[in-house]
């Protein structure tokens, strides 16, 4: 072993992490914890720049504390004990140290073609060989039916395979008693049903195919009823680049949809959903694998292994019809779930052993005893993200005794009449950038204004079309005015502004407010400061 006289630490062994994209860097990171933590093993990363997806790999591995990711040539020429890959392509056959090559994603199903020969992609001789010899010392597989393929497309890299169970798919497992901590994290309210929107990569993916659906869903469901969170493989960004990805979903996230901000939290958020609407990708097959209902938004046949858990799946899980309306839909896929429970389970061989199994394996090949402690599956880290608010609704208010309930959808429905609710009230917040929907507001709604009652007087006289304005005093205390010049001060209110807002614009002023928002009420106690005008309320525009 040579001698750095810079280094603190004098490691024994050193690893090299071989990360091809930011997908491949995600299941690294599942497994390097098992030995990272050991003082006598340093792990040094490089790129092969290989993939078409490298965009953001270096920024991704920054956030995670690697701020060093050396150059291939020169990580080729360093001596390493032991190298790790999450993927395969470009030149893995010069590391000079045996390799070992995880999946990363869930098992191998997927069609892909190298040097002009099509194959499973880490089944196939075209990724697993070089002039007909293995390329990996260690082929790590999630279940026994792997090794079975493995064994037809590709019989000479059968000796250096593994099964060593699913390392990602155990930590979502072991998280799963942290489910209502991480509903809560995501802003799932109770009674609310969690739909994740899962798209893989490529123009047949879910989003590939149709780019809109996230923003049809999000004008047909409940706000109050739903909570929707898109998911999108980092490929998708890595290609087109963050920002005209977030350009794209930028009228989906003012509609209050979540688009995750991080690779990391895919994981956390299946398990706490309620739905999964997806496509052949591996989030999908594993929120099936968690049990939840999954309904597939694209589902194409050719680019997977028929004979794979992911092509068996596509063949048995419900398609949505993007041409009908979606909720009932989803609905029905809630009501009717029925678990594919011989197709899921080839997920894994070895539920919940992954971690000790790799680790032994690891510590066998570095040449040094593994640590006398447990190897230990760590939970997913708690989602830390900024719910976006629907900024603008469309409200519906049905008046009966002694409450009001009201019905709130996104306003991204004003873009098709026919998905305009009848009756419906636009509720518009301030944070809302389209001045064609501030113009329409039936209502407008202000988060704390500096002045109040000063803010309420000059918007009802500068948007002629608005009814009432409603302004934020402290966290349960609101001013609302009408057109009519109708002061009322909302206090110990429990629910959204938009909804009790909206119930003002029907002359409805009970002392004790009641609304009722999906299966929750709220309250709030009204105070008339000011009788109205004799105008009343003006005319009011409809919606559409």
């Amino acid at each position: 072993m040579s001698v750095d006289r810079w280094s603190t630490v004098q490691a024994e062994r050193t690893v090299l992490a071989v990360v091809h994209n930011t997908t491949a860097a995600t299941r690294l990171l599942d497994i390097l914890p098992l030995f990272a933590e050991d003082p006598r093993v340093e792990t040094v990363f490089t790129c092969p720049g290989s993939s078409a997806f490298t965009r953001g790999t270096d920024e991704f591995l920054a956030r995670a504390g690697v701020t060093e990711v050396l150059p291939w040539a020169q990580a080729l020429r360093r001596r390493s004990d032991f190298a790790i890959a999450a993927s395969y392509g470009g030149d893995l056959h010069e590391i000079s140290a045996p390799l070992m090559v995880v999946p990363h994603g869930m098992g191998y199903n997927k069609f892909l073609e190298s040097n002009g020969v099509s194959g499973v992609f880490g089944l196939s001789s075209p990724w697993l060989l070089h002039q007909n010899e293995p390329v990996p010392s260690v082929i790590v597989l999630s279940h026994a039916e792997q090794l079975a393929r493995l064994g037809e497309s590709c019989p000479q890299a059968v000796g250096a395979a593994v099964v060593a169970g699913d390392p990602c798919f155990d930590r979502m497992l072991a998280s799963r008693p942290l489910r209502e901590t991480y509903r809560q994290a995501l802003g799932v309210r109770p009674h609310q049903r969690l739909v994740v929107i899962s798209s893989t990569w490529g123009a047949s993916s879910l989003y590939g195919t149709d780019p809109d659906l996230i923003r049809r869903l999000a004008a047909q469901l409940d706000l109050d009823e739903y909570r929707l969170v898109v998911a999108l493989h980092p490929n998708i960004a890595g290609h087109h680049s963050p920002w005209q990805v977030r350009m794209w979903l930028a009228d989906c996230e003012r509609a209050g949809v979540l688009v995750l901000p991080d690779e990391l939290l895919w994981g956390p958020t299946l398990v706490a959903a309620d739905l999964t609407i997806g496509d052949h990708g591996s989030v999908s097959f594993y929120s099936a694998a968690l049990g939840t209902p999954l309904l597939l938004a694209a589902a194409p046949v050719d680019a997977v292994d028929p004979k794979s858990p992911v092509g068996r799946l596509l063949e048995v899980t419900p398609e949505l019809d993007h041409h009908r309306a979606l909720a009932p839909q989803l609905e029905r896929a809630l009501a009717r779930h029925v678990p594919f429970r011989s197709i899921t389970d080839l997920t894994t061989s070895l539920p919940g052993r992954s971690a000790s199994v790799l680790r032994e394996t690891i510590y066998r090949w570095l040449d040094i005893p593994a640590p006398r402690t447990q190897a230990e599956t760590r939970a997913l880290p708690v989602p830390d993200v900024t719910l976006p608010p629907a900024h603008a609704q469309l409200v519906q208010v049905e008046i009966g005794a002694g409450e009001a309930k009201v019905t709130r959808f996104a306003a991204e429905g004003l873009r098709e009449p026919a998905l305009v609710p009848a009756g419906s009230h636009l509720v518009v917040d301030t944070r809302e950038p389209s001045t064609r929907l501030l113009d329409l507001a039936d209502v407008l709604v202000h988060d704390r204004p500096a002045d109040p009652e000063r803010w309420i007087e000059s918007t009802l006289r500068a948007l002629p079309g608005c009814q009432v304005a409603a302004a934020r005093v402290d966290d349960r205390t609101w001013l609302m005015g009408t057109a009519g010049q109708l002061l009322v001060r909302l206090d110990e209110v429990t629910g959204p502004a938009a909804a009790f807002a909206a119930v003002l614009l029907h002359n409805h002023f009970p002392r004790r407010l009641t609304v009722v928002t999906g299966e929750e009420r709220h309250t709030a106690t009204v105070t008339v400061l000011s009788p109205a005008g004799p105008a009343g309320l003006r005319p009011r525009r409809s919606a559409r």
